[in-house]
């Protein structure tokens, strides 16, 4: 007699625009429609015109908020009600701990030792309970799943989710539709959930738009994915863009990335200083390093963006002012 076959699982369907439009009903009325800057000092630095989509002002400091909302939303309510694990050095613990907190659910969230201290106190604000690990030494995937085993939570990672990802490119789509005939759209670039979500808006709303994907030159996982044609795990990077220390791409996200993304650039944590500094001075905005990462891209003369028209998402505004001040890693 022949032994049983084991059927393979069902292959997840590709994501869609219809998946971010689909999300951005379910954050209608929830998450901010966050403003959308302009500024004749910026653009003169940049030789370029910027429409800056401020995801700083939108609740909990950061985008994250979209598709952590998005993920729990979307829980069976008997699955939801054991709660969500996650594993985040700061803006997806805060969304995640206060989307967890709008649906009256616990959250539990594993995070570095080193997280902005900000970020930390906030988490624990929103109601998250921290349990704390060593991002050098540990593995944090590994203890998220093991909570979640122990408890019945459910894993929402930060980025390599369906809905996680539908749910980030809605700050897109609010862009693309406020702002008509960019040239380019910089979106910084981390484990992917931003960029996939922006390209699956961009593919739908502004297809001639150009997408990069921009990350810190000490971080460039995703560039050396890209350009190997699949996923390449690097170290833990050391920069002060600490929203997109990620070792590598999802498989979700690498998956729309590869397909879609124009280009990835990498700037240096030197720039990211200069690119922080020129918003809060010109434009009056508090951005974190991770946030500065498009604008540092539009200033680089290099890239040939001079007269073009470029949308960038400024990702968030949680940062920590006394680990600025420190010197560059």
């Amino acid at each position: 007699m022949a032994d049983p076959v084991t059927p393979e699982p069902p292959t997840p369907e590709p994501l869609t625009f219809t998946d971010v439009s689909d999300a951005a009903s379910t954050l209608a009325g929830v998450a901010h429609r966050t403003p959308v800057l302009t500024s004749g000092a910026i653009d003169a630095a940049a030789g370029a015109h910027l429409f800056c989509k401020c995801e700083n002002l939108q609740r909990m400091g950061a985008f994250k908020f979209r598709g952590a909302y998005t993920a729990v939303a979307r829980l069976d309510p008997q699955v939801r009600e054991r709660g969500v694990v996650t594993f985040s050095s700061g803006n997806h613990a805060q969304a995640l701990s206060l989307a967890a907190r709008l649906h009256g659910i616990d959250a539990t969230i594993v995070m570095p030792h080193d997280a902005p201290a900000p970020k930390v106190a906030a988490t624990q604000g929103y109601g998250g309970t921290i349990v704390r690990y060593d991002r050098y030494t540990e593995d944090r995937t590994a203890i998220a799943m093991e909570i979640a085993e122990r408890t019945g939570a459910t894993v929402i990672p930060p980025y390599d989710h369906p809905d996680v990802i539908a749910g980030q490119g809605t700050a897109a789509l609010e862009l693309l539709t406020d702002v008509t005939d960019l040239d380019v759209l910089l979106v910084p670039l981390g484990g992917g959930g931003l960029l996939s979500g922006s390209l699956l808006a961009a593919g739908g709303l502004a297809p001639d738009t150009r997408v990069y994907g921009v990350e810190p030159a000490a971080g460039d996982d995703g560039l050396r994915s890209l350009r190997s044609g699949s996923i390449v795990t690097i170290d833990p990077p050391r920069t002060i863009a600490d929203g997109a220390q990620t070792t590598h791409l999802g498989d979700h996200t690498f998956g729309v990335i590869a397909e879609r993304v124009t280009d990835i650039l990498t700037v240096e944590d030197s720039e990211l200083i200069t690119a922080m500094q020129l918003v809060a001075t010109r434009a009056k905005l508090v951005i974190e390093p991770t946030a500065a990462l498009g604008v540092a891209a539009a200033l680089d003369p290099r890239h040939g963006f001079s007269g073009l028209r470029i949308g960038v998402i400024l990702s968030g505004g949680n940062v920590d002012l006394a680990r600025l001040a420190a010197p560059t890693p």
